[in-house]
Order: structure tokens, then C-alpha cells, then sequence
């Protein structure tokens, strides 16, 4: 993980620490709307308040203040996929998955933003990432819905694309936001559209992978 430059060379002060959550948050705020091309020092340090030389106190660049959102967003993004129990009913955890990436969609849309304006991009920060940690956990969790298919407790499938398949639709919820709000209209684009989201999606996925005769 990258430390803040002020992380680095002395303990950190109350103070410290605010400023340096300050500053990523102006800074997601920047990278989420322009993306890591678009985006400068300078409207960083404008949004969060702060004068450029005081900024680079604390991030000597560009590169680190996204490096560390990205790790923090990789880790908290990841904790949804790390609960799947592989000793729980495969309905329910399936379900429960859905319903946790919704509500990751709904409050934290900036960091869903930020994580895939990175991917398009060609994931040149976090190649490493996707490479390793990210595709272990993947793999490990693979191998537990293969682990239910082999146990007939759900239908045969893919689990990557099982799980492909619930990020991206989960996650439309955040990247597409706005489109979404316009295309329900005014009536139906209140909070509620998560719920209504989840309910589908539940309804969707768990259909696609009940026992059907000769499917075991």
C-alpha cells in the first residue's frame, strides 16, 4: 500500500492524518469526475482547500494520491467476494453477495467510478493487483461454486462468469447512475431503485442456477 509522504517520515498527528484524508477525498472527487489523464495537482489541491506546495507535503504526486485511493478501494471493494462462505446455503450467499455489491453501488459510487475509469485505461497502476491477490480470491472462490454445482446444490455453471456477471450488473448501478435515473424516471429513481435493483437481480441469478431435471 502506498503511505502518504508525511506517513513515511514521522508519525503521523491527528492533524496530519485529517489532512491527509482531506486530500483523498478531494482527490477521489477529481479522479472520479475526469479520470487519472484529466485530472491535475492543481484542482486537487483547489477542492480540498489547500495550497499546491502544502498538497505535495503530504503526496509528492499525482500518481501517489491515486495509488492510494486504488488501494483502498481494491480492499474494501474485495470484502463482499472474501464473505462468501463456502459452509453457507449457496441461495443465501449468492443473494447476500448481490445485495452487499448494491449497496457498495449506491454508497460508494465515486470509488466504482474510480476503480473502472482504471480498468479502461488498461489497469496500468494495478495490473500487478489483478494478476495476483485479485485472481486468487477469485480462484478460490470459484472453486467453492464449483464445490455446490459438484454437491447438485446448484445447477452447473461458469463461476467466473457467474461472478463477472454480478459485478457488472451490480455495479451499473454506480457507473451508470445517471442514465439509470433517467431512464426510470422521477418516480422510480429515488433510493428505492437499489432495493428494487437487488430484488431482481436476486430473482435473476438464483433462477439461472436452480436444479432443473437433468441439469445436475
Amino acid at each position: 500500500m502506498v503511505l502518504p509522504r508525511a506517513a513515511r517520515t514521522q508519525r503521523r498527528t491527528r492533524i496530519q492524518e485529517e489532512k491527509e484524508e482531506l486530500i483523498l477525498e478531494a482527490a477521489l472527487e477529481v479522479f472520479a469526475t475526469h479520470g487519472f489523464r484529466g485530472s491535475t495537482i492543481d484542482q486537487i489541491a483547489d477542492v480540498a482547500g489547500m495550497s499546491k506546495p502544502n498538497l505535495l507535503y503530504y503526496f509528492r504526486t499525482k500518481e501517489a494520491m491515486h495509488r492510494a485511493l486504488i488501494d483502498r478501494v481494491l480492499d474494501n471493494w474485495l470484502d463482499p467476494l472474501r464473505e462468501f462462505d463456502a459452509e453457507g446455503n449457496p441461495v443465501s450467499e449468492i443473494c447476500s453477495y448481490i445485495r452487499r455489491k448494491l449497496e457498495m453501488a449506491r454508497d460508494f459510487p465515486r470509488e466504482s467510478r474510480l476503480f473502472a475509469n482504471e480498468i479502461l485505461q488498461g489497469a496500468p497502476h494495478i495490473e500487478d493487483e489483478l494478476k495476483g491477490p485479485l485472481k486468487a480470491l477469485v480462484d478460490e472462490k470459484a472453486e467453492v461454486i464449483r464445490a455446490w454445482a459438484k454437491a447438485g446444490k446448484i445447477a452447473k455453471c461458469d463461476p467466473y462468469h457467474l461472478i463477472f456477471a454480478i459485478w457488472s450488473t451490480t455495479q451499473h448501478y454506480a457507473d451508470f447512475d445517471v442514465q439509470v435515473r433517467d431512464v426510470l424516471g422521477e418516480e422510480r429513481s429515488g433510493e428505492g431503485r437499489f432495493e428494487d435493483a437487488a430484488r431482481f437481480l436476486e430473482q435473476l441469478f438464483v433462477k439461472g442456477l436452480e436444479i432443473k431435471d437433468g441439469s445436475a
